[in-house]
C-alpha cells in the first residue's frame, strides 16, 4: 500500500497492522499528517497512534517520545525546505530518512535508550 492518504486515514482510525507497517510507511504517514495538521496537532495524533500500535503489537518498549518527536521535527523541517507535492516525492528526495539513523548526529545511542527518552522529549546530546 503506497497511498499514504488512505493509509493515514486507516492509521488514525487504529486500523493499521503493526506487522505490515514499515519504516517507509511511518515516514509517509508522518509526512501526510504534517501536511494535514499544524505541527503540534500532528505530533500529538501521530504519537498517540504510534504508541497504540506498539502496545497493540506487544512491543511496549518500542515507543519512544524522543525519537518520535525528533523524527517528526526532521520530517517537518525537510518538508518546509523541499515543498514536495506528494509523500512519494518527499521520500524520493530524502532517502536518508529511510535507511540508517538520521538522528545519530544529534543523539547518542545511550541517550535514546535512556528510559526517560521513552516518556519525555529529551534534547539532543550531540551537536548537529
Amino acid at each position: 500500500m503506497t497511498d499514504y492518504c488512505e493509509m493515514t486515514r486507516a492509521f488514525e482510525r487504529g486500523e493499521v497492522d503493526a506487522a505490515g507497517f514499515s519504516h517507509k510507511d511511518h515516514v509517509g504517514v508522518a509526512w501526510t499528517m504534517l501536511r494535514a495538521y499544524p505541527f503540534l496537532d500532528a505530533a500529538c495524533r501521530y504519537g498517540m497512534q504510534i504508541e497504540r500500535l506498539a502496545l497493540g503489537a506487544g512491543a511496549v518498549d518500542k515507543f519512544n517520545v524522543t525519537i518520535t518527536l525528533a523524527f517528526l521535527s526532521l520530517i517537518a523541517e525537510r518538508q518546509a525546505a523541499t515543498n514536495s507535492p506528494t509523500a512519494a516525492a518527499f521520500l524520493e528526495q530524502n532517502p536518508d530518512l529511510l535507511c540508517g539513523n538520521p538522528l545519530k548526529s544529534l543523539y547518542s545511542a545511550q541517550r535514546l535508550a535512556n528510559g526517560a527518552a521513552r516518556e519525555i522529549f529529551l534534547l539532543p546530546d550531540r551537536a548537529a
